[in-house]
C-alpha cells in the first residue's frame, strides 16, 4: 500500500537553552515526587478516549465494560444495533465494518493533537490497569501510533519478511486482534485510507501500513514488541501468569517482566481470557475473595410471582438410589404452584421408581410429562426436547437441567441459582473424596478435559466465587431468555462425535454465552454410577464401596453417632452392649434381599455351606455369602462395628473379620427358637431386623450365666457380646409371626 497521508501537525519549537536546563537539573527531584505521589501520573486521563466496536452485547461486551468502569475508562461504543457484516472472524479473514465505524467514529477528534486514542476489541479483551499507567507507558515509546504486537502473523505470512527485525520481543502486527493506542490526528490518517469493503480484512489493512517503511516512518508507528501495553494470548500463554497484588490481580509477562494494560484472548485463547478474567482486575482477590459475586443480583424475596421454572431430569443408565433422588426434587425450596417436570427415563429398570414418584408428584406439581426407554430417544435428542419444552414456551423463565447421578442435598439451591443472575449456571457438585466434579477449568487442545490451575482450589474450596468455565455437565440452570435469543435453535446437544454435554458447552462458547460455575454455598455431590449391578431385588444395598456416603445416609441408624456423642449404649446384661446401627430402610431391604433369594437352609444340621459340612446348632438362614454380599457385609463391620468394639471394649482392636454372617429367620411353623449355645466368635453383632409386636411376637435372648434376658428388641438396634466361655444364650421361642436377626461372628 503507498502511503498518502495528510499534512502532519505542526511541530512544537524546543524550549530555550536555560529552562532546558533548568528542567534537567529538577528532573530527578521530579520524577521522585511523582513516584511518591498517588492520582494521575505523565497526563490527564481526560486525555483519553477508548474506542470499540459492539454490534451486541454480549457477556463478553458486558465484562470488557466492568474492568473499564472499574479503572474509569472513558469507552464509546460503536456500531449498537448495527448489522454485523465483517464476516466469521473466528476462524476467516473479514472485520473491515470495524475500522469503516471507527473512521466515521474519529472525525470530530481528528484534530485534537494532544487527545490519545485507543482501540479495542471488546468481546475477548480486558483491563488489567487505568488510564495514567496506561498514557505512562504510552508516552514513555516515543511514538504517535503503537500496535500489539504479536510472536504469530496474520493473515498473510508471505508479508513476514517486511517487517522489521527486532532483538528481542515480538515481531509481528498482532494477529486475531486489532488493538492500537495514538494520538487523534496520526490515527485518524491511518483508518482515513480505509476504502474497502465491510467483509475485508482490517489486520490485512493494518498490517500493510506497518510493513510500509515509508508510512511507518511517517506516521511514526511502533509495535508493543514486549508487552508493556497489549498482552495478546495467541501463542503466548504459556508466558502470562497472575500476579497477586494487595486488593487486584495482574497479568504478567514472565517473559519481559512486564504488566500489560490489556489482556486480549485472540485466536483459540478465549477460554484462557475466561480463566484470567476470573480474577482480573480485581474479580477475585486473596484479601476480598469475590468482588463481583454480588453484582447484578436477582432478589426473589421482592417479587410478587416466584419465575417459572422446567425441571428437565434425565436418567440415562441404571442409577443408586435413584427413590431419594426423586423425592428431593419434591423438597426443593420454591413454590410447587411454579415448578414443572419433564423426566427422560432410558431404563426399563427405574420405571417402578418413576412410576411411585408420579403417584406422589402427580398433586404436588402442576405438570409432569415422562418419557420412557419405549421411546427408543438418544440421550442427546431427550435432551433437545427437555430444553426446548422451555423455549417454546414464553411463560418459562428458567430450564433447570438434572441428572439422576446428583445427590442435591441443599434444597435452596434452584433459588440460589437464580438469584445469581446469570444466563448460564451450574452448582458446584463433586465426588465424595474425589477431586471429581462436575466443570472442567480448562480444555485441551482437542477439546478434552485440561485441569486450570485453580481447579483444585475452587473444588476444595480454597478459592469461593462464581467462575468463568469453559465446561459443564450434570446440572445447570439457563435463562429461559437465553434459549429463546443466543440459543434459539432446537439442537444444542448434537455435534460431530462430542457427547451431548460437550456439544452443548461447545456450542454455547461459540455463541459467546459464558457459562459458571458457583461454589459459594454446599449443593451436594456426584454418586458413582459405576459397576451397579441391578440384577439383585435392592440393589442399592451393595453400594458401600463405590457410594459410601449415600449408603450410610440411607443404611445407617440417625442416631449411630450419638454412640460416641451422647453415650446412648446400653447394657442390659453383663457386657451385653445395645445400640443403634441399621435404619428401618437397612432392616427392610435386607429382609426383603433375602426372602426374594428365598433359600432358608431349614435349621438342619447338615450344612454344606460351612467347614466340616455339620452345624451343632443349626438356624434356619440364609448367609451373606449366597446372596453376593459378604465382601460389602465385612466392610460394615469394619466402618461401623468396629468403633463400637473400641468404645466398649477398651483396649480390643477388631480385626473385622467373620467367616459366618447370616440372616435367621424364626417362624412357628419352621424353627421358633434356638437351644442354648456358645458362639464361634470372640464377640458377635446380632440386629434385629423387624419390630416385636407388630411383626412377630415372643422371641427375644437369654444369658443364662448371668439369668439375664432381652425380649424386646428394637429394629435396627444391635446386641454386642462375647461369643465364648463366659455368654452362653439362648433364642427364646416366638409365639406367633416371624422374626429376622442378622448376626455376624466376629473375629472367630
Amino acid at each position: 500500500m503507498a502511503w498518502s497521508g495528510a499534512r502532519p501537525p505542526r511541530l512544537r519549537l524546543p524550549p530555550p537553552p536555560l529552562l532546558l536546563l533548568l528542567l534537567l537539573l529538577l528532573a530527578p527531584a521530579l520524577s521522585a515526587a511523582a513516584e511518591r505521589r498517588p492520582g494521575p501520573g505523565p497526563g490527564p486521563a481526560e486525555k483519553l478516549l477508548v474506542f470499540t466496536v459492539a454490534t451486541k452485547e454480549t457477556d463478553g461486551f458486558h465484562r470488557f465494560m466492568r474492568t473499564a468502569k472499574h479503572f474509569n475508562y472513558t469507552v464509546k461504543v460503536l456500531g449498537k444495533g448495527e448489522e454485523w457484516k465483517g464476516g466469521e472472524l473466528s476462524n476467516s479473514i473479514g472485520g473491515g465494518q470495524k475500522v469503516r465505524l471507527l473512521k466515521e467514529g474519529i472525525e470530530s477528534y481528528a484534530d485534537q493533537e494532544d487527545l490519545v486514542l485507543m482501540f479495542v476489541e471488546c468481546y475477548d479483551v480486558i483491563f488489567a490497569g487505568g488510564p495514567e499507567e496506561l498514557l505512562k507507558k504510552f508516552q514513555e515509546t516515543n511514538h504517535k501510533v503503537v500496535f500489539a504486537a504479536d510472536g504469530l502473523i496474520w493473515p498473510d505470512k508471505r508479508l513476514a519478511d517486511k517487517y522489521p527485525v527486532v532483538r528481542s520481543g515480538k515481531r509481528f502486527l498482532n494477529s486475531g486482534g486489532k488493538c492500537f493506542i495514538g494520538y487523534a490526528p496520526y490515527i485518524n490518517r491511518i483508518v482515513q485510507q480505509w476504502n474497502l469493503q465491510d467483509n475485508d480484512d482490517d489486520q490485512l489493512f493494518y498490517t500493510k501500513i506497518y510493513v510500509d517503511p515509508l508510512a511507518r516512518e511517517h506516521i511514526n508507528i511502533t509495535l508493543d514488541h514486549k508487552c508493556t501495553i497489549f498482552q495478546t494470548l495467541n501463542g503466548a500463554v504459556d508466558e502470562v501468569l497472575l500476579k497477586f497484588e494487595e486488593g487486584r490481580v495482574r497479568a504478567r509477562n514472565s517473559v519481559y517482566d512486564t504488566l500489560p494494560i490489556t489482556i486480549h484472548g485472540n485466536g483459540p485463547t478465549k477460554i484462557h481470557l475466561n480463566y484470567l478474567g476470573n480474577y482480573i482486575p480485581n474479580a477475585w482477590t486473596r484479601e476480598t475473595g469475590c468482588s463481583i459475586c454480588d453484582l447484578d443480583l436477582l432478589d426473589l424475596s421482592t417479587v410478587t410471582e416466584y419465575p417459572r421454572v422446567k425441571i428437565g431430569v434425565f436418567i440415562e443408565q441404571p442409577t443408586p438410589f435413584l427413590p431419594k433422588f426423586l423425592d428431593r426434587l419434591l423438597t426443593l425450596d420454591y413454590p410447587k404452584e411454579a415448578l414443572s417436570i419433564f423426566i427422560h427415563n432410558n431404563e426399563v429398570y427405574h420405571e417402578k421408581h418413576i412410576k411411585k414418584f408420579w403417584e406422589k408428584a402427580k398433586n404436588i406439581i402442576r405438570n409432569i410429562k415422562i418419557v420412557g426407554p419405549e421411546e427408543n430417544l438418544s440421550q442427546a435428542e431427550a435432551r433437545n426436547m427437555g430444553m426446548d419444552l422451555c423455549r417454546q414456551d414464553k411463560a418459562c423463565e428458567y430450564y433447570f437441567s438434572i441428572d439422576a447421578d446428583v445427590v442435591l442435598t441443599n434444597p435452596k439451591t434452584l433459588r440460589i441459582l437464580i438469584e445469581q443472575n446469570r444466563k448460564i449456571i451450574a452448582p458446584l457438585v463433586t465426588r465424595h473424596g474425589k477431586l471429581w466434579s462436575n466443570f472442567w477449568g480448562a480444555l485441551s487442545p482437542d477439546g478434552y478435559y485440561a485441569r486450570s490451575e485453580d481447579y483444585v482450589a475452587i473444588v476444595q474450596g480454597n478459592r469461593v466465587g462464581v467462575w468463568n468455565i469453559p465446561y459443564m455437565a450434570n446440572i445447570y440452570l439457563i435463562k429461559g431468555q437465553t434459549l429463546r435469543s443466543e440459543m434459539k435453535e432446537k439442537n444444542y446437544f448434537m455435534r460431530e462425535k462430542l457427547d451431548p454435554d460437550m456439544a452443548l458447552c461447545r456450542n454455547a462458547r461459540e455463541m459467546g454465552v459464558f457459562m459458571y460455575i458457583t461454589n459459594r454455598h454446599e449443593f451436594g455431590r456426584l454418586i458413582s454410577t459405576a459397576n451397579y449391578n441391578t440384577s439383585h431385588y435392592n440393589n442399592d444395598l451393595w453400594q458401600i464401596f463405590e457410594n459410601p456416603v449415600d449408603w450410610k445416609e440411607t443404611y445407617i441408624n440417625p442416631n449411630y453417632s450419638k454412640i460416641f456423642t451422647d453415650n446412648i449404649v446400653e447394657q442390659p446384661c453383663p457386657d451385653v452392649f445395645w445400640f443403634p446401627i441399621f435404619s428401618d430402610t437397612a432392616c427392610d431391604e435386607l429382609v426383603e434381599e433375602m426372602e426374594h433369594f428365598g433359600q432358608w437352609s431349614g435349621g438342619k444340621h447338615q450344612d454344606s455351606r460351612i467347614s466340616g459340612g455339620y452345624e451343632n446348632v443349626p438356624t434356619d438362614d440364609i448367609h451373606m455369602k449366597q446372596i453376593g454380599l459378604d465382601n460389602e457385609w465385612l466392610h460394615f463391620i469394619r466402618e461401623f462395628i468396629a468403633p463400637v468394639t473400641l468404645k466398649v471394649f477398651a483396649g480390643y482392636y477388631t480385626k473385622g473379620y467373620a467367616l459366618l454372617n447370616f440372616v435367621v429367620k424364626y417362624s412357628p411353623d419352621r424353627q421358633r427358637s434356638l437351644r442354648p449355645h456358645h458362639d464361634s466368635s470372640t464377640f458377635t453383632i446380632n440386629i434385629a431386623l423387624n419390630k416385636v409386636g407388630e411383626d412377630f411376637q415372643g422371641g427375644g435372648c437369654k444369658f443364662l450365666r448371668y439369668n439375664c434376658s432381652i425380649e424386646s428388641p428394637r429394629k435396627g438396634w444391635s446386641f454386642m457380646h462375647p461369643g465364648r466361655l463366659t455368654h452362653l444364650h439362648e433364642g427364646l421361642p416366638i409365639l406367633n409371626g416371624t422374626r429376622y436377626i442378622a448376626v455376624s461372628f466376629i473375629d472367630p
